[in-house]
C-alpha cells in the first residue's frame, strides 16, 4: 500500500505565516504539521510515499524531507501546477500508485490515533474506498456524510452544505483503490474551479461501488486558521507523558508534561508550566514565565517575558517586559519593548521585527 501527502495550497487564511513557506511546514509542538502525516504512514508500515507539491516554495519541502531516508521512508515528489482540488491532486498520482491500494492524507491534518488500525481494516477488506468521519461543531466548514440509520451505510456526501443534515465531517484521510481514477475522469470543476473529493466519493457510491466508513476515536484537527494551529499545538502538547505521545526526542529531558531540548539553559528565576516543549540550544531567562501550552523552537532567546498558549518558532529573540498569549511568532523574529509591561496577542511572519 502506498501513501500520498497533499502539500499544496496557498494557505491564505494563515498569512502572514505563509508568505515565506507552505502552511504544512508550520510547526506544531516544534514539528512541521505534515511530518505527523508522514510518521503516521511510517508507523502503519506505509513507507513508499508521494508528496504533492505546488507553487508555494516547493524547494523548502524538498529541502526538509529530501528523499525520505532520514525519516525511514522513500519519497517521490509529484508536482501540481495549481490548486485545482483534492481529486485533481489524486489524479496526478495514477502512475505512482499503479495497481495498489493507497491512502491520501492532507498535510495540514493531525490525527490522534494514527493509521495502523484503519490501514489494516482497509487492506484486508474488499471495499473500493473507506473514509474517516469525525463529529464537528460547524458542519458547514467541511464535507459532510449522512448515514442511513437503518443500514448504517453512507447515504450521501455533501461538500460544505449550507444546511447540514449531519455533523459527521469527512476528515482529510482517504483510503482508496485505483478505481477512483476512472471516477475522477468523469468529474467537472465545481463552482470554485476545483475537482472535489466529495463529488468523487459520491459518484463512486452512485455507480454502486462499495464505500465504508469509520468514526475517528480520540481527536482530529484541521489546521486551517491561526486559532486551529494554536489548538492543535495544545492537543499535541497534552500528549506529553501519555501513551503514544507525539513529542518523542531521545536527547530531550522529559519530566511529566515538560520537554526541554539538549543544550537549553533555563535560569533559576524563570519557571515553566506544562504542557510545554522547548527546543535545543535555547536560552530562557532571566525572569521568564512560560506555559501552559507553549512551544519554543530551537535556538531561541527569551528574557523578561511571560508567554502562554503560544508558538514561538526557531531563532526568535524576545527581550521585552511583555505578556504574550494566543500568539504565533514565526522563525527569526525579534520583539523588543520598553520597561512598561504590556499584554499582546501577536501573529508575526518570518523575520519580523517589532518594538512595542
Amino acid at each position: 500500500m502506498k501513501g500520498i501527502i497533499l502539500h499544496g495550497g496557498h494557505g491564505t487564511r494563515l498569512r502572514p505565516l505563509t508568505h515565506t513557506g507552505p502552511k504544512q511546514l508550520l510547526p506544531i509542538a516544534n514539528k512541521p504539521m505534515s511530518q505527523y502525516a508522514l510518521e503516521d504512514f511510517r508507523e502503519a508500515g506505509i513507507t513508499d510515499i508521494g508528496i504533492i507539491i505546488g507553487d508555494v516554495y516547493p524547494e523548502k519541502v524538498k529541502e526538509y524531507y529530501g528523499n525520505g531516508e532520514n525519516f525511514g521512508v522513500k519519497i517521490t515528489y509529484i508536482y501540481q501546477d495549481k490548486p485545482k482540488g483534492i481529486s485533481h491532486a489524486i489524479k496526478l498520482c495514477n502512475e505512482f500508485v499503479g495497481n495498489e491500494k493507497f491512502v491520501v492524507y492532507l498535510g495540514d491534518n493531525i490525527l490522534r490515533k494514527g493509521l495502523v488500525d484503519y490501514k489494516n481494516n482497509f487492506e484486508t477488506s474488499n471495499t473500493d474506498a473507506m473514509i474517516l468521519l469525525c463529529k464537528v461543531d460547524d458542519p458547514t466548514r467541511f464535507g459532510i456524510a449522512e448515514i442511513n440509520s437503518e443500514s448504517n451505510k453512507i447515504k450521501k456526501i455533501t461538500e460544505k452544505p449550507s444546511e447540514p443534515q449531519s455533523d459527521l465531517a469527512v476528515i482529510g484521510v482517504y483510503f482508496l483503490t485505483p478505481k477512483i481514477f476512472t471516477i475522477i475522469d468523469k468529474l467537472k470543476p465545481s463552482a470554485r474551479g476545483e475537482l472535489e473529493i466529495t463529488e468523487a466519493l459520491q459518484l463512486l457510491m452512485d455507480e454502486n461501488n462499495s464505500i465504508k466508513y469509520e468514526t475517528v476515536t480520540g481527536w482530529w484537527k484541521d489546521t486551517g486558521t491561526p486559532e486551529d494551529i494554536l489548538h492543535a499545538n495544545q492537543l499535541v502538547l497534552d500528549s506529553i507523558g501519555k501513551e503514544n505521545q507525539f513529542v518523542i526526542d531521545k536527547e530531550s529531558k522529559i519530566k511529566d508534561n515538560v520537554v526541554i531540548g539538549k543544550g537549553t539553559e533555563l535560569s533559576s528565576d524563570s519557571s515553566v508550566q506544562g504542557p510545554i516543549i522547548i527546543g535545543t540550544n535555547c536560552k530562557v531567562g532571566p525572569n521568564v514565565r512560560l506555559g501552559p501550552n507553549v512551544s519554543v523552537g530551537n535556538n531561541s532567546i527569551l528574557t523578561n517575558c511571560t508567554i502562554t498558549n503560544s508558538i514561538i518558532m526557531e531563532n526568535c529573540q524576545i527581550s521585552a517586559n511583555v505578556n504574550l498569549s494566543n500568539s504565533i511568532i514565526a522563525n527569526g523574529s525579534q520583539i523588543e519593548a520598553n520597561n512598561e509591561q504590556s499584554d499582546h496577542e501577536l501573529l508575526l511572519g518570518e523575520r519580523s521585527q517589532l518594538k512595542i
